[in-house]
């Protein structure tokens, strides 16, 4: 049995197959309840983009715990100079970890380092689409139809990125049975009503779990 834990912001934990992916590890975030110390065994860190908000506290725990973290190629040859275990992919390629299938999405947004992306992670247990810092696009659609993600991690604070509005869309593109809000309340001008977003995804066939900071959702 897998889970998907929030740490706040856009910050997951994600245990699937028995193996454990970090997303956006900004574990220090003003959200969160949990120290960085306290994350162990962790296998891979995927990062999104070199924002400080979603590179976060990567650093710092892979090389503590020796996880591989995956990114687009400028990002890895960086984090590769630190000395750490880095993979460098592109978007619209899939690597293959520990038997999971791991695919590098577009997002819309901006970087330093590269471009900013997305990732589905699919294994035997789920598959998941954490849309990385984005605004809504129309490709939603395709990546809904060709990798059938049964949960998607969407932002709604606006402002950096999709709002409420834009993320009832997404879902209407992506079609996951389950979808949880992040990226939100982080921060003043991310501030986002989160229940009226869970109401308004009750027509729409989808599962909305609205987790609190440390919590999970199991599947």
């Amino acid at each position: 049995m897998g889970y998907v834990r929030w740490f706040g912001h856009a910050a997951f934990e994600i245990n699937i197959d028995g193996v454990k992916v970090l997303i956006d590890p900004w574990i220090s975030n003003p959200l969160s309840n949990v120290k960085v110390d306290e994350l162990k065994n962790i296998d891979l860190i995927l990062v999104s983009h070199d924002h400080f908000d979603h590179l976060g506290d990567a650093v710092e725990i892979a090389g503590r715990t020796g996880a591989q973290i995956l990114s687009v190629p400028e990002l890895s040859n960086y984090l590769k100079d630190q000395g750490l275990n880095t993979i460098g992919m592109n978007i619209g390629g899939t690597a293959e970890f520990k038997g999971l299938k791991i695919t590098m999405t577009q997002a819309f947004h901006t970087s330093s380092r590269g471009f900013p992306v997305g990732y589905v992670i699919k294994g035997r247990e789920s598959s998941i689409y954490h849309t990385g810092d984005t605004g809504l696009f129309g490709d939603m659609k395709i990546i809904g139809e060709l990798y059938k993600p049964k949960i998607s991690l969407l932002p709604i604070g606006g402002y950096y990125t999709m709002g409420i509005d834009e993320a009832l869309v997404a879902i209407d593109l992506i079609k996951p049975e389950t979808v949880i809000p992040m990226h939100y309340n982080t921060f003043p001008v991310i501030k986002a009503d989160v229940e009226k977003f869970k109401e308004l995804t009750a027509g729409k066939g989808v599962k909305c779990i609205v987790l609190k900071p440390g919590g999970s959702y199991t599947f």
